[in-house]
């Protein structure tokens, strides 16, 4: 008699984002709204709800061109609640159009990715870097797993997806490893009750590896012409 396993118990990685629009300063403006509800840890470089947390729901929000607002976070987090958004999240922002997003997933992991390129270079390069803010960024990618990841491997994840956004861009022809102010969110499912966290998120992973690909997959969507 063959013996049956019960599968993994996962959760839909993200639902797909919710789009928004608005008009600002005579101009009309994309957003893009993911709303994940409680049971999700998120770990992001973006201006409101960085860090490692507890987080509801991501927005990204596309901007004016030459966007001068100094307080980004306060803008963001009113977008946010304008369109509904409740409780703690993170809100990124970029001068490209959302609304022209590319999506890949692999084996459950899901990626999101908005581009624009016109600024980029290297990340090692001579010279100062700026000590204020710059201008809002434009490869912005929200990954999700559906499984649950320690703090360590959720910083994996990380560099993990960062180096998938370079491969990437490398492969379709940018003489660049980013613009100057990407961003990225990783968000994981909150472990239940005696749930081992996975551990581990490097390119050769099992969760990472498919983080990986489906990133590479999104990034080269987004930064193709179409």
């Amino acid at each position: 008699m063959t013996a049956v396993l019960p599968q993994p118990r996962t959760a839909p990685a993200l639902p797909s984002p919710r789009r928004l629009t608005r008009a600002e300063n005579g101009e009309r403006l994309h957003a893009l709204l993911w709303t994940a509800g409680p049971g999700r840890r998120m770990i992001s470089s973006a201006v409101l709800g960085g860090g490692v947390g507890e987080r509801a729901w991501v927005l990204n929000a596309q901007v004016s061109h030459g966007y001068r607002r100094t307080d980004p976070d306060r803008h963001l987090a009113g977008l946010a609640a304008a369109a509904g958004a409740r409780g703690p999240g993170v809100g990124l922002m970029t001068a490209a159009d959302v609304s022209a997003y590319a999506h890949a997933r692999d084996a459950g992991a899901e990626a999101y990715v908005t581009a624009g390129v016109d600024v980029r270079g290297w990340a090692a390069r001579p010279g100062e870097g700026a000590g204020g803010p710059q201008d809002p960024g434009t490869i912005n990618i929200v990954v999700a797993v559906p499984v649950p990841l320690s703090d360590a491997a959720l910083v994996n994840a990380v560099a993990t997806a960062t180096e998938a956004k370079v491969q990437a861009l490398l492969e379709a022809g940018l003489d660049c490893s980013g613009t100057p102010t990407d961003a990225v969110c990783v968000a994981a499912r909150t472990p239940g009750p005696d749930e081992e966290e996975h551990a581990f998120a490097g390119p050769r992973s099992l969760w990472g590896a498919r983080l990986a690909r489906a990133v590479h997959r999104a990034v080269r969507e987004a930064v193709t012409p179409r």
